[in-house]
Parts: C-alpha cells; sequence; structure tokens
C-alpha cells in the first residue's frame, strides 16, 4: 500500500508540474513557432513496399498556408509507394527547412517486448533487430508473409495483442500487436519501421527523431513524430475528403495550428511521473497525448 501512496504522490506533483508548464506555455505562445513547414502522413501497411497504396496519403503546409495534398512523383502508378514515400521524405528533409512530420503509425514496441527477446532498451538498435527479422521494406513482400513465415524471421520478435506502450494506453490506441481488426495499426507498423530506419540512417542528425532523440527539439532542426490523428481528425470539417485524406490533412493542420499557437511546446515535454520518461524513451510517444 506505502508503494501505491508514493505513486500517487508522485503523480499529482508531475500534475502540478505540467500546470505549471501550461501557464508558461500561454505566456510563451508569442514565441517564434519552431518550424517553417507541416507534413501529415496517412500510413498504410497493405501489400509491398513498392505497391501503389490509396490508403497511403501525405498532406503538407507552411506557416501561412492551409494543408493541400501532394500527389506522388509523375509516374504509372496513382498513389504513393511507401518506398517512394521515403525516397520524397528524405529529399524533403534534407532540404534547409525546418519541418515538423507526422506519421500514424508506432515508432517503438512495448517494454515487455524488449524484456521477453532480451534486447537492450536502445531505439535504434530496436530498429536495426526489427529490420533483421522483419524484411517488409523489400520488395515482393507483405506484412503477412512475415508473420506467416514465407519469409523473414518474424516468429522470433513477435508479441502479444495485450501488450501496449504507455502511450497506447493513455489515448485508448490498440497495441502494435493487435492484427487484422478496425482501427489496427500493427500492419503499418510493421511496414513502416524499417523506413524510419532508412531514413535515420541517410539524414543522420540533420533529423530529430522525437521523443528517442531528446523531448525538446533544437530549434532550426527538421523533426519526425508518431502521431494518433483520432486524436483531433474531427474537430477538423471534412468537406469530401476519404477518411485516409482527413486524417493526413488534419495532421498536417493540427501540427500548424499548435506550433503557431505555441502549445506544441508543452505537447513536445508531456507530464509524466518519476520513472516514466525512460520507460518512453524506448517505447517512444505519440505527440499530443498528455
Amino acid at each position: 500500500m506505502s508503494g501505491k501512496i508514493v505513486f500517487l504522490d508522485s503523480f499529482r506533483a508531475a500534475r502540478k508540474q505540467i500546470t505549471a508548464q501550461a501557464s508558461t506555455t500561454k505566456s510563451a505562445s508569442t514565441e517564434a513557432p519552431l518550424f517553417n513547414r507541416y507534413i501529415g502522413i496517412d500510413y498504410s501497411g497493405a501489400q509491398t513496399a513498392e505497391a501503389s497504396l490509396k490508403g497511403l496519403r501525405v498532406y503538407e503546409c507552411g506557416r501561412q498556408s492551409p494543408p493541400v495534398e501532394v500527389p506522388p512523383p509523375p509516374s504509372p502508378r496513382t498513389y504513393w509507394t511507401r518506398s517512394g514515400l521515403a525516397e520524397w521524405l528524405s529529399g524533403r528533409l534534407s532540404e534547409d527547412v525546418p519541418t515538423l512530420v507526422g506519421i500514424d503509425h508506432a515508432f517503438s514496441f512495448p517494454l515487455r517486448y524488449f524484456e521477453f527477446h532480451g534486447l537492450e532498451p536502445d531505439w535504434p538498435a530496436f530498429l536495426a533487430d526489427f529490420r533483421a527479422h522483419w524484411p517488409t521494406h523489400e520488395a515482393h513482400t507483405y506484412v503477412d508473409f512475415v508473420r506467416e513465415g514465407v519469409c523473414g524471421r518474424g516468429q522470433a520478435r513477435s508479441g502479444s495483442s495485450r501488450w501496449r506502450r504507455i502511450c497506447e494506453e493513455r489515448a485508448g490506441a490498440k497495441s502494435v500487436f493487435h492484427f487484422d481488426v478496425p482501427g489496427s495499426v500493427a500492419k503499418s507498423t510493421h511496414a513502416g519501421l524499417p523506413w524510419l530506419l532508412h531514413l535515420r540512417e541517410r539524414l543522420g542528425g540533420r533529423v530529430h527523431f522525437w521523443p528517442f532523440d531528446g523531448w525538446e527539439i533544437p530549434r532550426g532542426r527538421s523533426a519526425v513524430a508518431e502521431v494518433y490523428p483520432s486524436l483531433w481528425s474531427k474537430t477538423f470539417p471534412r468537406e469530401g475528403r476519404t477518411p485516409d485524406q482527413q486524417d493526413a490533412y488534419a495532421t498536417a493542420a493540427w501540427l500548424r495550428r499548435a506550433d503557431l499557437d505555441g502549445s506544441l511546446r508543452g505537447c513536445l515535454t508531456p507530464p509524466m511521473p518519476p520513472g516514466l520518461e525512460p520507460v518512453a524513451r524506448v517505447e517512444g510517444w505519440i505527440l499530443g497525448v498528455m
């Protein structure tokens, strides 16, 4: 019982701290925005990395402009491919324009996964280990192929649908291992993680992967963050967009709004009871979850 009391006291202290931070954020809203460009991506784990995917959507905006949909580069394909998107993002993030990118799939796995498989709590090492077992970035490789043992070594790096990250519990999101159900991001996550490693290898220190590289993003640097569009998608008018388009649009619009009104700074440093921050640096966090 005493342990629970200590935890509750620590949690109340954390809540008081975030209240103070919130008032500071209001007064800091006159500070210059951190970014000049905002990109929202509604991801898709369907088919293969080179397949044209109707559910893979991209919206982009600047400080003074509303989000507009970004079509894929001219090609016989109608929609974005995961490989094509990774190359486009790499080019965009190489430009000298501070850009905030929000992608709606998980960037890491629950701490229980690391413990179960005996892995070091290190995010870059996790990405490399995951790609070695789930090569979903390779041509003609479906996520289900790895799940079924046709290729890769997915069974050696699987998890339980009962395992959830702390941020997923707070947001009411499903587990990254909860496949084949509506609203799941399991397939998107297993298809998207190798491309995060690709971007990190390609861009190096030019891009800040939040929060793994730190909770605060240095001014002038571009950043990539995990988002959960359900948090704000319904707050923006639909205006004829498909659900996938709306999620990408709402992500770009929210990122822009939060940066311009100063609330983004508070979202980048969410309140956490003592001891939680090191876990979140391994599991990752959903931007906007407080």
